[in-house]
This record gives structure tokens, C-alpha cells and sequence, in this order.
């Protein structure tokens, strides 16, 4: 366990883990946020958007994230990585900003990350 997962409550230290250990999420134009993280019952929900949404790693980005969180927290037993819709619809007027200041993490270089690695057009 690190002293990211040490700290604070369980909230602010998976949000402060997911910023420090997926960078790629913003600098590829995602965005993240931890819509639930529940000590009593070990729940974590995780919403992926922005650039994530449709994007052909996407899958494999909620794997790490719900493998590496259930792993690097003990009070975590269950995580769900959610993906929100291409216009970042999902996220609500009313949805605070992350605890570090950053627009529900937003950041990198926008569109919606579409190809495939086997596309001609990838990159």
C-alpha cells in the first residue's frame, strides 16, 4: 500500500491514485472522476469520458484501473469504471469539481480518440 492509499479519506485518496497513476487519461484528452467511493461496502465508481468515450483502449484502461484499485486499496473490494456519453453529457451541472482544483480532471487534446489500431487513419 502506498501513502496515497494511506491518508485522508477514501474519496480523496482514490481520486488523488487515479490523477498520479492514469496521466494518460488527460494527456490523451479523457477525463475521470470518482463518482463513489464507499469504505463501508468496498463499492468505487469510477466515470470515464471525453476522449475515453469510444476509444479502442478504453476497455483495457477499466481493466488496469479496477485491478490496480482493488490491489493498492484494502478497504476496496469492488470497483465499476463507467463510460459517459461522447458530448460529456453525463457529468452534470451539478457534479463538483475534483478535490484538487482540476475540471473533473479534463485536460489533453480533445476529439473523440476514434480509430483503431488496425485503421490506416490511426494516428
Amino acid at each position: 500500500m502506498s501513502e496515497t492509499a494511506a491518508a485522508g479519506d477514501l474519496h480523496e485518496r482514490v481520486e488523488t491514485w487515479l490523477v498520479a497513476q492514469m496521466p494518460i487519461i488527460r494527456s490523451h484528452g479523457g477525463t475521470s472522476a470518482v463518482r463513489k467511493a464507499d469504505p463501508d461496502d468496498g463499492e468505487v465508481v469510477v466515470e470515464l469520458g471525453g476522449a475515453c468515450s469510444g476509444c479502442g483502449i478504453s476497455p483495457r484502461t477499466a481493466q488496469r484501473i479496477k485491478t490496480d484499485l482493488a490491489t493498492e486499496f484494502d478497504e476496496v473490494d469492488d470497483v465499476v469504471v463507467r463510460f459517459t456519453d461522447g458530448d460529456g453529457g453525463g457529468w452534470g451541472g451539478d457534479q463538483a469539481e475534483s478535490f484538487m482544483g482540476v475540471d473533473r480532471n479534463e485536460g489533453g487534446r480533445g476529439g473523440r480518440g476514434e480509430g483503431s489500431p488496425n485503421s490506416d487513419a490511426h494516428f
